[in-house]
């Protein structure tokens, strides 16, 4: 089978590799345009045209997919079956233009957290459990039939940066599992089941990351793992941002104010919520980096 990649982060990066590494044809890659970043503004390559380079494949990057330049160069890949993993939207005449069609990996288990952030919504609800799918494009986002999944435990103190690693290789593995099954025919396609009971994972914007400390210790607490190592848990402290990367909780009565905080200026420094404290253990001051509890105390005066 000729394959098309399409997919853009570090998430990617392991599926198209284990393609790759599986012996697949991958005659494309097709890639986020490449963006300038950092102070200098210099032109950053995404980690997937990085990774594809280097294994000299041919990389497609277009600014807009529905650009007929694009398409006509598409097609004369003529591709049996296009692969996307964590990329963009696709128009009805790219996903419908193999003759085996276009699946998508997709970092939940479907039909639970169709969107755009299906692991910092897991984390952020409180799950015990996750997964991986696969299933084939059709006309609604995330809605087409499954191919295979496979479930994942996720733990009391796990973050989104975690579950991400986590699922990046479990999704690699269930991929090849299903590009082969493809390939041989030797797989059976099952609709999603339609519930009002679903949840779901849209974008996540900086108004969402701000903490609330009129919630519950165990709410904000998972919204700090499920914000973390991005885009970051956040609160105010002396009018600066302060976020907050790891933290513990304590269960008891808290006798102060939500949002308040106790320190003893040198090991610890806690917020009150509603009915507990957060324990800030790993943070980062506005204008400073991201460092320990105890080495931001020695230089912080509260």
């Amino acid at each position: 089978m000729r394959i098309v990649f399409m997919g853009t982060p570090d998430f990617a990066v392991a599926s198209l590799n284990a393609l790759v590494e599986a012996g697949f044809d991958v005659v494309g890659v097709v890639t986020a345009a490449d963006k300038p970043a950092g102070r200098g503004q210099k032109l950053q390559e995404s980690a997937v045209k990085q990774y594809a380079v280097s294994k000299g494949l041919k990389v497609l990057q277009p600014l807009k997919l529905k650009d007929p330049l694009f398409i006509e160069e598409l097609k004369t890949l003529n591709a049996d079956l296009q692969v996307v993993v964590a990329f963009r939207m696709l128009p009805e005449i790219v996903w419908d233009m193999p003759a085996k069609g276009t699946i998508n990996l997709h970092a939940s288990l479907l039909p639970q957290y169709r969107g755009a952030a299906p692991i910092n919504h897991a984390i952020i609800n409180g799950e015990k459990e996750s997964g991986v799918t696969t299933f084939f494009l059709k006309h609604e986002i995330d809605t087409g039939d499954v191919i295979f999944s496979e479930s994942v435990s996720i733990s009391d103190d796990e973050t989104a940066g975690d579950l991400h690693d986590k699922l990046m290789n479990v999704g690699a593995g269930l991929l090849v599992k299903t590009v082969t099954a493809i390939g041989e025919g030797s797989y059976t396609e099952q609709p999603q089941p339609q519930s009002d009971e679903l949840k779901h994972a849209p974008k996540i914007f900086k108004e969402h990351c701000l903490i609330d400390w009129n919630q519950s210790v165990h709410k904000i607490y998972n919204l700090i793992r499920g914000l973390s190592p991005y885009p970051t848990a956040f609160t105010k402290l002396n009018d600066k941002t302060l976020k907050v990367f790891k933290a513990k909780l304590e269960e008891k009565e808290p006798g102060i104010s939500p949002g308040s905080f106790l320190s003893d200026g040198k090991t610890y420094l806690k917020f009150a919520a509603k009915d507990g404290f957060i324990k800030f253990t790993d943070l980062q001051y506005e204008g400073k980096k991201r460092m320990q509890v105890d080495e931001f105390l020695r230089g912080m005066r509260l």
